[in-house]
């Protein structure tokens, strides 16, 4: 098998404030010594910029509507409370982020609530008189139920649908298990006319798990018909859902990804050295010198996301009507929500983890052991790939010790079990690290940071504090002792 015979980058996207953040090496060792490693820091004010882009997008097509945050995909109060502070509103998909949307400052008309709901979460939505995605007949028949019972206020709902179809050359669409199939639309709004005491039909909604503006396009038309419906009823909808799926790009240089995905594919096919451990292909491999499988990653560098891939979805023309879709909802004067989760959260934060033990191996690559594992920063479990930052402790950028590099480098975590890697694939660095060093993994705020953290071992899950920049530069506090109060930024001209 040939040596590698270069090293194979993928350089994180960095934009401000994180570029200011990783510079202040200084504070992220001291803040890493007195929490502990992994250490996770987010940056509110980088929250409410996204959502000022978000809303440019609404201006450029003279649109209203909504922009939710996806409370799933990062549990922070810090950044809650910063979004309370906006004009944004929260999606919530549990009675517990229900609770704590309300105890950050959210008043019930800015909060919806999405997802499987039990009993207890939807008594609290209608007691506060949020909004509630309904995803069909069971959740609406239970919601009703319950309004009745409790004598509580009528609540504005969505239906949520799915399944839709385009004209002519049928589109072929990501199965969804949320929502109601568009065709058996008339069967719920039947039952929504029996309950018209309990609710109100405000919109519908859909939920798809793709990143095709052309299966987007079609549910967003689908939406239009079915609002054409509701008001063939005498209802007065005027909300259109869309959820959120617009993406986020994690990489600083197309090239990389793409040289990176095709060496991939070459090492599947044995036609040069495995890029990640025990020969992991992500989904990969090779029958008979053909290469089969499909690649089980995010595609990390995305050229259009976040706020650019709505205002790309906008101006698509609808597949049957023609029209572009921001001029479908114009025409009839319907308000759009969105629900961005990892796109509101791009550039929000970062996980910091302290070397405990750097090994060579026989192979020439090192083993660094980190003070996390791999759900601290579960950016495998989620397909991203990029290269952490290296921050060195108390040391010059250049030395003779002969640690300059690059070096390949695989990332293992503290957890006693085979399986607990960082990252499965060779990482190369600028220089090796050394015990009390930190890596620093950029933009896991959305998903990565949190989302699957445990108390495996008895270990603590990793703490969180909020970075925030005032006249002095930058200061933080523990998370949950952040209020919009302690920063200098003002959101609420978003």
């Amino acid at each position: 098998m040939p040596p590698l015979v270069a090293p194979l980058y993928l350089e994180p996207k960095l934009d401000p404030p994180l570029t200011s953040l990783l510079a202040s090496a200084s504070l992220l060792h001291r803040l890493v010594d007195g929490l502990g490693s992994p250490l996770n820091v987010v940056v509110p004010e980088r929250f409410a910029e996204n959502v000022r882009r978000f809303r440019s997008v609404y201006r450029r097509h003279r649109l209203e509507g909504t922009v939710y945050f996806a409370h799933k995909a990062n549990r922070s109060s810090a950044l809650v409370r910063r979004l309370a502070s906006t004009p944004a509103a929260v999606d919530v998909a549990s009675l517990e982020e229900l609770q704590h949307a309300l105890a950050c400052g959210f008043t019930p008309d800015r909060i919806g609530a999405t997802g499987p709901k039990e009993p207890e979460f939807l008594w609290l939505a209608a007691r506060t008189g949020a909004t509630v995605n309904l995803d069909g007949h069971a959740e609406l028949d239970a919601l009703a139920a319950l309004v009745r019972r409790h004598g509580l206020p009528r609540t504005q709902v969505l239906l949520r649908l799915s399944d839709f179809s385009g004209p002519a050359v049928k589109i072929l669409s990501h199965r969804s298990r949320f929502g109601v199939p568009a065709p058996e639309l008339s069967a719920l709004l039947d039952a929504a006319e029996r309950h018209r005491d309990a609710v109100e039909v405000i919109g519908v909604s859909y939920h798809l798990d793709t990143t095709s503006l052309e299966e987007k396009a079609v549910a967003l038309e689908g939406c239009v018909h079915a609002m054409d419906e509701c008001r063939a009823r005498g209802m007065r909808p005027r909300v259109i859902d869309i959820g959120g799926g617009f993406g986020v790009n994690y990489l600083a240089h197309a090239a990389q990804w793409e040289h990176y995905t095709s060496q991939l594919a070459l090492a599947a096919m044995g036609r040069r050295q495995a890029l990640a451990w025990r020969n992991h292909s992500y989904g990969l491999s090779s029958e008979g010198g053909t290469l089969r499988g499909t690649l089980q990653l995010y595609p990390s560098h995305r050229p259009v996301a976040g706020a650019d891939y709505l205002d790309e979805l906008l101006r698509c023309p609808a597949p049957a009507l023609g029209r572009p879709l921001a001029t479908l909802l114009l025409e009839n004067l319907y308000d759009l929500h969105v629900e961005p989760g990892r796109a509101l959260l791009d550039q929000c934060g970062l996980t910091l983890s302290r070397v405990l033990e750097t090994r060579r191996e026989a192979d020439g690559t090192h083993v660094v052991r980190l003070a996390m594992n791999a759900d601290d920063c579960a950016l495998e479990e989620h397909g991203i790939l990029l290269d952490p930052v290296l921050l060195r402790r108390d040391r010059p950028p250049e030395e003779a010790d002969g640690s300059a590099g690059p070096f390949g480098v695989y990332l293992h975590g503290n957890l006693c079990l085979e399986s607990d890697l960082i990252t499965r694939r060779l990482v190369f660095l600028p220089r090796l690290p050394a015990p009390g060093d930190l890596l620093a993994f950029p933009n896991t705020a959305g998903y990565c940071m949190d989302f699957n953290a445990h108390h495996a071992q008895r270990r603590p899950s990793a703490r969180k504090v909020a970075a925030y920049r005032d006249a002095d530069g930058w200061q933080w506090r523990l998370d949950d002792q952040y209020w919009p109060i302690h920063s200098t930024g003002d959101a609420d001209e978003i």
